[in-house]
Formats: C-alpha cells, sequence, structure tokens
C-alpha cells in the first residue's frame, strides 16, 4: 500500500504536467523528466499504478473522450435506476448499503459515538478513514494541509463524538476498498452517514453510476428531483464525506469538462483514468 501511495504522489505531478501540455502530445521523455524520472522508470512505474500507458492516458484526458462518457452514461444510469440494480464494478461487488441517520442522531452532532481513525496510503494517495460500529462515517484524502487540515474537517462534521485512533482497525476496511479484499463472506460495507434528506438522495445517486463512467450533474439532479435543482446537486456533492466509496468523482459538467472536486481536480481525473483502466481489464 505505501508503495501506491508513492506511487500516487508521482502520478499526480505527471498529470498536473499532462493536463497543461497534453493539446502538443508530448513525448515520454519530457515527461518523465517532470518527475525526474527516467523514461524507462516512468513507463513502468505509470503502468503498474494506471494499468495503462501515459499516451493512452493522454487520450483519455482529451474532450471528445469526455464527450463519449457522458453520452454512454446517461443510458446506463437509466437502466441502473430501471431495473434497481447497485451499479456494476469491483467496488460494488461488495455491495454498498446506506444507514442515514435519525434526526436525533443529527440533531446530537455525533454526542455518544465512537470514531475509529487511521491514516492509510492508497493509490491516490494519504487518505483519512473514520469508522463507527455502524458503518464507515468518512473518508477523505490528505491535502496541502496535511493531516491536523482533514482531521480538523472531519471533527467539524461529528463535533461531539469521541474520536480514537485505531490503525489496526481502519486498515481491514482500507484493504477490502482499495485491495478487492473481501470478508466476513458477503457481509456488506455500510455507510453511517450525517446529512439532509436531499443530501442523503444525492449521495444514493452517486452509488448507481457504473465504475468507468461519468454523468454530468443535470442527470443526477433530474433523476434526485428537478433538472433545475444542478446547483444543488453541485453543492451536496461536494459535502459528499465518504469520497471514492460514494463515487463523487463520476459527476463531471454538462459541457465535458471534468469540473472541480474536494480532493483536487488532478486526484478527481486520476481516479476516472485509473478505473477506465480497470474496467477495460
Amino acid at each position: 500500500m505505501q508503495t501506491m501511495c508513492e506511487d500516487y504522489n508521482r502520478m499526480e505531478k505527471a498529470i498536473l504536467f499532462l493536463e497543461q501540455n497534453y493539446h502538443r502530445q508530448p513525448e515520454l521523455r519530457e515527461v518523465a523528466q517532470s518527475v525526474h524520472l527516467s523514461e524507462f522508470h516512468f513507463q513502468r512505474l505509470f503502468r503498474r499504478w494506471a494499468g495503462i500507458s501515459p499516451k493512452r492516458f493522454i487520450q483519455y484526458m482529451t474532450l471528445e473522450h469526455a464527450k463519449r462518457l457522458i453520452e454512454e452514461s446517461r443510458s446506463v444510469l437509466d437502466a441502473t435506476y430501471d431495473s434497481g440494480l447497485s451499479s456494476p464494478g469491483r467496488l460494488h461487488d461488495l455491495f454498498i448499503q446506506i444507514e442515514a441517520m435519525t434526526p436525533g442522531e443529527y440533531k446530537a452532532h455525533g454526542a455518544g459515538l465512537r470514531i475509529s481513525f487511521g491514516f492509510h496510503p492508497t493509490p491516490f494517495g494519504e487518505c483519512l478513514l473514520a469508522v463507527t460500529e455502524r458503518g464507515i462515517c468518512g473518508l477523505g484524502f490528505v491535502g496541502g494541509g496535511g493531516r491536523a487540515a482533514i482531521m480538523g474537517d472531519y471533527q467539524s462534521r461529528w463535533p461531539q463524538a469521541v474520536w480514537e485512533e485505531d490503525s489496526r482497525l481502519t486498515e481491514s476496511y482500507i484493504r477490502r476498498i482499495f485491495g478487492g479484499e473481501k470478508s466476513n463472506g458477503n457481509r456488506p460495507i455500510t455507510l453511517l452517514l450525517q446529512g439532509t434528506n436531499f443530501q442523503i438522495k444525492v449521495w444514493e445517486a452517486l452509488l448507481k453510476i457504473p465504475m468507468g463512467s461519468v454523468v454530468p450533474y443535470r442527470d443526477i439532479a433530474v433523476k434526485v428531483c428537478s433538472a433545475r435543482a444542478t446547483r444543488a446537486v453541485g453543492s451536496a456533492v461536494a459535502r459528499n464525506p465518504i469520497a471514492f466509496l460514494i463515487p463523487c468523482h463520476r459527476v463531471i459538467r454538462k459541457a465535458g469538462g471534468i469540473g472541480e472536486y474536494h480532493w483536487g481536480a488532478a486526484r478527481k481525473k486520476a481516479m476516472l483514468i485509473w478505473e477506465a483502466a480497470q474496467t477495460r481489464h
């Protein structure tokens, strides 16, 4: 896992370089130099992380690819909702189940709740994972503010809860989320969410987007309530407390642009390309 985290730190720099220069199709040598690696080591590292070549990655970053994904995903999302089935993919083999808070628990802001947390390496950088006896209540990525900043963010969401570090406990969840490890038979990963009814409906809609696909904000708004609620949907997506598991990174702008992401636009691009590579394998 630590190797994956180190790989991602280099890949994020490469992604930022490609994002700024993909229009001129930079050579492998130039991209490798941007992260201070030889062509051979960069090519090998990139394939190990993404499962595809840097050249193929550049192709995925084009606007036309984003537009094609939107066209494909509309029918896929409709079919998913109409059938009532959860979306396919490696993560959804675990069948994520949402367990929302009661109004009383929401009002109490976590009073009496014990939250175990740990910091772990992932394919997309270091993350904070927070869990309770009822399920995962937080998953976010460490950014420029370091561990203190992300801890402050999540503790503000559950200000009355008791927080205790237990990396051994949270490590078992990390292996299931990012390593594809299944434990306890078919026991699902449950999520403990703190949010309004509208936010929870939006997060439920995000769970129905298949891995390797994307949908525009407007499509989510239509499914939840009305196309006119696109801005409200965007706000709910931004407040998603459980990154990756609730795949807000799969929502993009209607015009084909990737859009903003709470954990960084480069990380969002990395997730989309990584998932595209996994589904094509």
